[in-house]
């Protein structure tokens, strides 16, 4: 866990023991943790934030830190008093805080009703301001959505490339703390097979049944594990990304429409084997990384994984020349 994160935990939790929030319009409670001494962001500044969600019971939504992805924004014009676009404005940059905005006053001018079966009152945020860019008073829209934009791109282009120059070293940092002795393949995979399984293993085309848990190398601001995607339904429950509709246990993936990594490891090892694959990123999700996965530019990942089955293609029935169908329905197209 990084030290400033540390700190803001201990800050919150220890402000919060003491009910030591102030209140704002609309239902709204805040503490600052750390006042940065700068300007308040105002209405039509651009920011730059690190943030944590949680629910009024402290189940966590969304932790732009474990993702090292912070959020960049406009701020809007506040639709009510006390919402998101208004508490900014009590903030400033370097500043790091908690504020709970109420989900009934937020169903009442939004008109969408709170979520089906929650009981809590508020949603929870601990933020970190980490940049805020400000329009100035007569300022042009079109030369500050420039100014923004060229500043930005800049900022993400510095990120990108420390997060490239630091992927080695995470590499070496997870195989090291879990004592892992393993294999490298030429194309940069390492792996470790923990058993071999059957002696016939997959090719092109093969539908394979996989139990799985992808993870960061990094752990989370917790300590667990960064889970970002499992069959394995206690494994769900436990990291938070459990959802009601998934189907758990093995998954069918066609060999040839997964990540390259995850590809070419699955073919070291048979029917019944289980492997562990230290994939790098150009194996995986590169530079663009996948956002709406929780996965960030230049990230290796890390798979658990377990061959149950595999089921070979097909024939089509007679009449039908030239294909071939799978027994099953295979893994949807975009990359694993």
């Amino acid at each position: 866990m990084k030290k400033g994160i540390v700190i803001l935990f201990a800050a919150a939790l220890g402000l919060a023991a003491c009910n030591n929030y102030k209140k704002g319009p609309g239902g709204l409670s805040y503490i600052i943790h750390k006042n940065g001494g700068n300007a308040k962001i105002k209405e039509g500044d651009i920011v730059k934030l690190n943030f944590i969600q949680k629910s009024e019971k402290d189940s966590v939504m969304f932790n732009t830190w474990d993702m090292d992805q912070p959020q960049v924004f406009p701020v809007a014009k506040k639709v009510y008093a006390g919402d998101m676009n208004d508490v900014l404005t009590l903030f400033g940059e370097g500043d790091s805080a908690t504020f709970k905005l109420d989900l009934d006053t937020m169903a009442k001018h939004s008109g969408q009703p709170k979520p089906p079966g929650t009981k809590d009152k508020f949603i929870v945020f601990t933020i970190k301001v980490e940049k805020v860019l400000a329009k100035a008073a007569n300022e042009a829209d079109s030369t500050f959505q420039q100014k923004a934009r060229d500043f930005f791109e800049k900022d993400y282009k510095a990120s990108i490339e420390k997060k490239k120059g630091a992927e080695a070293g995470k590499i070496k940092k997870y195989i090291a703390d879990n004592n892992l002795k393993t294999t490298t393949t030429a194309s940069g995979l390492q792996y470790v097979i923990s058993k071999p399984g059957d002696a016939v293993k997959p090719v092109l085309g093969d539908t394979m049944m996989v139990n799985y848990t992808g993870k960061l190398t990094t752990k989370k601001s917790d300590g667990k594990d960064n889970v970002f995607d499992t069959s394995d339904e206690k494994v769900a429950k436990e990291s938070g990304k459990h959802n009601a509709m998934a189907q758990y246990g093995p998954r069918p993936i066609t060999l040839g429409r997964a990540i390259p990594g995850f590809d070419e490891g699955l073919q070291l090892i048979g029917k019944g084997g289980k492997i562990t694959l230290i994939i790098p990123s150009n194996l995986a999700y590169g530079e663009g990384g996948m956002p709406q996965g929780g996965i960030s530019p230049f990230s290796p990942l890390v798979f658990e994984v377990e061959l149950s089955d595999i089921k070979k293609p097909v024939a089509a029935p007679a009449g039908t020349p030239g294909a071939t169908i799978s027994p099953v329905t295979p893994a949807p197209a975009t990359k694993k």
